[in-house]
């Protein structure tokens, strides 16, 4: 398969249909188009390619191939939408957790952000959102991107998560910078939206909100509940509401007059149920909610509005599966705050079964070799990471034809970008991804990628990352002195 792959990129290369050529009008034939609006596939189909966007798509004996069209066949091989990710980090966390990490790539966050972009691109993600990390790089690195500058996946960015302090969490940390260290990094994560905004009347949050927005990013994302298991009265606080509930509503208010959608981190059903009331367009990791159980209310609100959860699921153990299979849960809430108690699984299992539209949403990056060697939690990887997560929706019972909706249609939909990508359809950016196998049949095969498209150009993906940082031989093989 490798060869066939390497063939079709070539020819399409020479044929002028690398990035730097977008002017010639291409005609994908006699592949199997899977659309991504979730009907029947198209057998024998036909997609048309002209600059950057699609033409046509249907039938071979619906679409006509246009006279001059390069003709590219695609006989048993299955065409799917360029596939998205709804929650990234590409400035790799939990890197922001070390204070080496950090003090390593002060000076080169943007380095590591096109890194990223690309590894994404590699593997098949054209469009990604970023939604939590250091503003000021992302933005650099998406606008280089836009402008055709550097490859890359297509980026919308959040900058921070609104009310964290994203970075010098724990006294540890704190203890081992310098005032200034902290304050520097602090602030290209945190710009005025950090922790003190907690403190501030609606009124000043909205006003605050309508500056953040002003900054330059796509989207926004808040804090409901904060992050970790509850130690101590001053140490996490994933159970804990971080604003009232007119706060929030001032903050969803000043987004959405800026033209933006807004989203949430929370980690408990009744954070859950605060987003839902403020108004927010949608949350990540809807069912974390650790020792609480999302009600059937919540849920049914949610089908109500449409709400889009991202989700973020590791592979099931041996007794997990059981539990799916023979749907054996708590199913109530009558455990709730107990120690040791967690309806996660229960809750995703629910969310699949009442059809809550779901994406996939992995906190994936580019991990670094170092503190992936320390063991413990590492993170997500990037490219791999999301494909588990593929993986670990069929395990909960998604359909195959759902989590690929999963992992483009509704993650454009959520992020209301549905008209301009996520679905093969006239008008609609050319972003594609040629499969050798069908990922109806088997969500593995979406694995199987002959060929990347973006914005009608072919991808070299064996070429990227172009200037490796994290995943250069030697940042994971260094000498006496790592210089990567």
């Amino acid at each position: 398969m490798r060869s066939t792959r390497q063939l079709i990129i070539l020819i399409l290369l020479c044929l002028g249909f690398a990035q730097s050529g977008r002017a010639q009008t291409l005609a994908l034939t006699d592949g199997t188009i899977i659309d991504g609006n979730g009907g029947a596939p198209i057998h024998d189909g036909v997609i048309v390619v002209k600059d950057k966007r699609i033409v046509a798509v249907g039938p071979r004996a619906s679409v006509s191939v246009p006279a001059g069209a390069r003709v590219v066949k695609l006989e048993g091989k299955y065409i799917v939408p360029g596939l998205m990710d709804a929650n990234v980090h590409f400035v790799s966390w939990p890197g922001w957790e070390h204070i080496e990490f950090l003090a390593r790539y002060e000076n080169n966050f943007d380095g590591l952000v096109e890194e990223a972009a690309q590894v994404a691109l590699k593997y098949g993600f054209t469009t990604v959102f970023d939604s939590m990390g250091p503003m000021d790089p992302l933005m650099r690195v998406r606008d280089r991107i836009n402008r055709g500058e550097i490859p890359g996946s297509r980026m919308f960015i959040a900058g921070d998560i609104v009310g964290f302090r994203a970075v010098f969490t724990t006294s540890a940390s704190m203890e081992a910078a310098t005032p200034a260290f902290q304050k520097r990094i602090n602030a290209m994560f945190e710009k005025n939206g950090g922790p003190d905004l907690s403190w501030k009347t609606p009124d000043q949050v909205r006003e605050e909100m309508t500056k953040y927005v002003a900054l330059g990013v796509d989207f926004v994302k808040y804090g409901a509940n904060g992050d970790g298991r509850p130690i101590n009265s001053s140490t996490g606080e994933e159970n804990v509401l971080r604003f009232t509930p007119e706060q929030q509503r001032a903050m969803v208010e000043a987004v959405h007059a800026a033209g933006k959608i807004i989203q949430t981190h929370q980690e408990s059903a009744e954070g859950l149920k605060s987003v839902l009331d403020a108004g927010v367009d949608m949350a990540q990791h809807c069912a974390i909610t650790h020792a609480s159980r999302i009600s059937d209310a919540t849920i049914q609100r949610m089908l109500d509005k449409k709400f889009y959860c991202g989700t973020q699921w590791r592979l099931l153990t041996d007794a997990e599966k059981e539990q799916v299979r023979d749907n054996k849960f708590l199913g109530s809430d009558a455990d709730n705050g107990k120690e040791h108690v967690s309806y996660n699984l229960e809750n995703e299992v629910r969310l699949i079964k009442a059809g809550v539209p779901l994406l996939v949403s992995t906190d994936a990056s580019v991990l670094d070799p170092d503190i992936t060697a320390a063991g413990g939690f590492v993170g997500t990887p990037l490219g791999e990471g999301e494909f588990l997560d593929m993986r670990a929706m069929h395990q909960r019972g998604m359909t195959n034809m759902a989590i690929l909706q999963g992992a483009t249609r509704n993650i454009a939909a959520a992020y209301h970008k549905l008209d301009q990508i996520g679905t093969l359809e006239p008008g609609k950016m050319a972003d594609l991804v040629v499969l050798d196998a069908d990922p109806l049949e088997d969500i593995e095969n979406i694995r199987k990628m002959s060929l990347v498209m973006k914005e009608g150009s072919i991808i070299d993906t064996a070429a990227l990352p172009l200037h490796p940082i994290l995943t250069s031989p030697e940042a994971a093989n260094p000498g006496a002195v790592r210089m990567k």
